[in-house]
């Protein structure tokens, strides 16, 4: 029982991250379209996107007119749901 239960608690952190995954990349790429990031869909994606980008923008400035942090930020996200995995399978 306890461990069907915390199965399905790491499904949802999965899917989370997931979801988070390509939020993050729908928003890099509304960049590259002029005023998409001003629509309502493009705000709601900057309001929970842009926290998490800043932090690493912060260590990594952009190198002429490219900024490498999102990669950086995609790779962690991708680093952290590896491991979250991991515990899962200690589990």
């Amino acid at each position: 029982m306890v461990k069907e239960n915390m199965s399905i608690i790491f499904e949802i952190i999965h899917s989370l991250f997931n979801i988070y995954f390509y939020a993050l990349i729908i928003y890099i790429f509304m960049s590259w379209i002029p005023g998409a990031r001003e629509s309502q869909i493009g705000q709601f994606l900057g309001s929970i996107c842009e926290p998490y980008l800043e932090q690493f923008r912060k260590f990594i400035p952009p190198i002429g007119i490219f900024d490498f942090s999102p990669i950086v930020a995609l790779l962690v996200l991708q680093l952290a749901q590896a491991g979250v995995s991991s515990i899962q399978t200690w589990i």
